[in-house]
This record gives C-alpha cells, structure tokens and sequence, in this order.
C-alpha cells in the first residue's frame, strides 16, 4: 500500500495544502493526583505539528459529556481542523491515568472503551480527506489496537496513496501484540519510537537492539523512508534518506515529560518534510522536545523562535 515515489518529491507543496496533516487516533484527559490535562499522542502531534505551521485535521471522537464538551472547545482553540472530531453517546470522553516515576517516566493506565473507539467513518468522509491531498497520516498502536479502530485505518491508509504514512509507536501495556506492531510497521513510511519500544520491537520482530542497526534493519524489512529512536536525555537517532546521524540531548530542566516525544515527533515530520539534512533534523527535534519537557501539560505554549534559540 505504499506509495513507490522518492522521498522529497512535491512534499513542501502537499504540506502547504488545507490538510497537510491528518492525525487519526485517541483523545483523551490525562489524569494526574492533582489535576487533569487535555492529551492523547495524536491531538498532541497535531497541536505541535499546527505551531510548526502545517495544516492540521485531527480524526476521533469525544463523548456527549462535559470532558468532551471541554475537549471540543479546547481543540477548536489551537487551530485544528475538527470537521471530523465526532461526538458520540456510546462511550464517555477518553481518560488516562498518569503516574509520574523516578526517571521522567510515565505509567499510563488508559480507561477503556472510550468515545474514540466508537468512531466512525464513512466513504464519503475517506473521499473528502483524500481530496484534501494530505501530506502525512499519523497514526499510533492505541487507537488500531481494536478491530473497528483498525479497519478504519486500513481504510485511509489504502485510500492515500501518495500521503506519507508516519507510525509513532506510543506502545501501551494490553493494547499491543507482534501481529499488530508487525501490521502497523508495514503500512508506514516513517517510524518513530523510543528506547523502551525498542526493545518490544526487539521482542516481536528479532530486530537489533542496538539503535543504529536496527534503523538499518527496519528501513529494508518495512522499505521504511525514515526511522527516529529517542533515548531520552542521551539524544537520538535517525536514519533518513540512507544516512545514520545522532545528536545528543539537550539539557532541560524537566517540569513534565508528557507530550515530549510526541513534540519530537512532530519536528521530526517537520524537518522531512523540509527535506533538512539528517544531523539537523535530530538536533531540532531535540530541542523541541526539550522545551516541551521543560513546561507544564503535553501542550504548553511555545514558538518555533524559542525552540530555535534554546
């Protein structure tokens, strides 16, 4: 199902289109001892990729509460195209309990069935999307891991053809397996995902462990365009374009690491699209992921100027 194109190929011109981004997948509330914060990996990515100027359409659905009345208004308020945020009375609006551990590690207790699961969409909903020409798909293991949520996927996915299909793994426990990572990794062009993922899709596939090999690895198995490993206050990796390049980490002081790696996520999408060097791309990706870490929420205020000077 993957477009057989050169990577750069017009991809500056589909970015700049209505719909440059399409993120499909969970929203939901992160709940913390002391308070609750608006979240899920695919709003975040939107919501980071719509600061770095693209077009965002978020794909999902709320539930007909007053967490979902909240997370509609909020959503509309960064700038994101919710024509296909759904609002559904079959489940409540997503929840994840966060617990915060030595480390800057998080523990997500992910509350299920919830709306986004009950989302739907139709053939005429896939035409108008496609017609929109999106530059990139995001999607994550959490939202595909039930069969409704993959189809939908599937769906889009054969349908965008020459839209580059970008898999940020965001494994959480009892909602993945090796048929889904394997199923999941196939249908992408772009792969992104850190240490500990590393090593499950070690565990699933008998790719390396070490980062370097296993982004060569993975680039021929899945005929994968670009890989991104994040290893924490150590940097990353990327392999993009048939060239290794790392950067190291950028030192922050830490005030809440969720949202981080999706803010990477989105540089990394960012620095593709602008067909950057690899090096550069690592390094950018870096900060912004840093400066994220270094505010509260999984989706503070920040500019491009900020992450530019860090």
């Amino acid at each position: 199902m993957k477009a057989d194109r050169p990577f750069g190929e017009n991809l500056s011109l589909q970015i700049r289109g209505r719909q440059g981004v399409v993120a499909l997948g969970e929203v939901l509330w992160d709940i913390f001892p002391h308070s609750s914060r608006l979240g899920g990996a695919p709003l975040n990515f939107g919501a980071h990729a719509r600061r770095l100027g693209h077009d965002v359409c978020l794909i999902s659905a709320v539930g007909m509460d007053e967490l979902g009345r909240q997370a509609s208004e909020r959503i509309a308020a960064l700038q994101i195209d919710t024509t296909f945020l759904q609002a559904t009375p079959a489940f409540p609006t997503g929840t994840a309990t966060v617990e915060l551990i030595p480390g800057d590690k998080t523990l997500f207790n992910i509350h299920r069935p919830a709306a986004y699961d009950a989302m739907q969409i139709t053939h005429s909903d896939i035409e108008k999307i496609s017609q929109g020409a999106p530059g990139w798909l995001y999607y994550g293991t959490l939202f595909a891991s039930t069969p409704q949520g993959r189809t939908t996927l599937q769906r889009l996915v054969s349908k965008l053809h020459k839209t580059l299909k970008f898999y940020d793994l965001n494994l959480r426990p009892g909602c993945d397996s090796p048929a889904l990572v394997n199923q999941l990794l196939e249908w992408a062009d772009v792969v992104k995902l850190n240490e500990e993922e590393l090593h499950r899709v070690h565990e699933y596939t008998g790719l390396s462990l070490a980062p370097e090999t296993f982004c060569r690895e993975a680039t021929v198995r899945y005929r994968l365009k670009a890989v991104a490993v994040t290893l924490g206050a150590r940097g990353c990796v990327i392999f993009a374009d048939g060239r290794y390049s790392e950067a190291v980490g950028h030192p922050v002081d830490v005030a809440d690491p969720v949202g981080a790696g999706d803010a990477f996520a989105a540089a990394f999408m960012h620095g593709l699209s602008s067909n950057w060097p690899g090096a550069d791309i690592a390094a950018f990706a870096n900060r912004v992921g840093a400066l994220v870490a270094s505010r509260d929420g999984a989706i503070p205020d920040w500019s491009l100027e900020e992450a530019v000077k860090q």
